[in-house]
């Protein structure tokens, strides 16, 4: 439970601040739309994909999962993301889920949900 709550404040450091400077998104739309991104990503990538692959499988599914996600909730939840953006966002994502997985990949592969 410790690491999903680093990792939602993790991602909260990245993609709430993107989203509500580039993407003009409210600040309570911004902090939902990055909880729900790694709560997603917490148990497809980290408790799932991380056990059978390694890590930098688990950073690209993350990668993709974020993109994916963005496409889907852009302009539901935050404002639109041109494509620069997105891929900047996911970039940031994918060094942060990067230097996350290496830093207590350990931890999430051998501790239980």
């Amino acid at each position: 439970m410790r690491l999903l709550w680093m990792k939602i404040l993790i991602n909260g450091l990245i993609t709430v601040h993107f989203l509500v400077i580039f993407a003009g998104a409210s600040f309570s739309g911004a902090v939902v739309s990055s909880v729900i991104l790694s709560l997603i990503a917490y148990v497809i990538g980290d408790r799932l994909i991380l056990k059978i692959t390694n890590n930098v499988v688990a950073t690209a599914l993350d990668l993709g999962l974020a993109s994916l996600f963005f496409i889907l909730v852009s302009g539901v939840t935050i404002g639109e993301l041109s494509m620069v953006e997105l891929l900047t966002l996911v970039a940031g994502l994918g060094v942060l889920e990067y230097y996350f997985h290496r830093t207590f990949g350990a931890n999430l592969v051998s501790s239980a949900a």
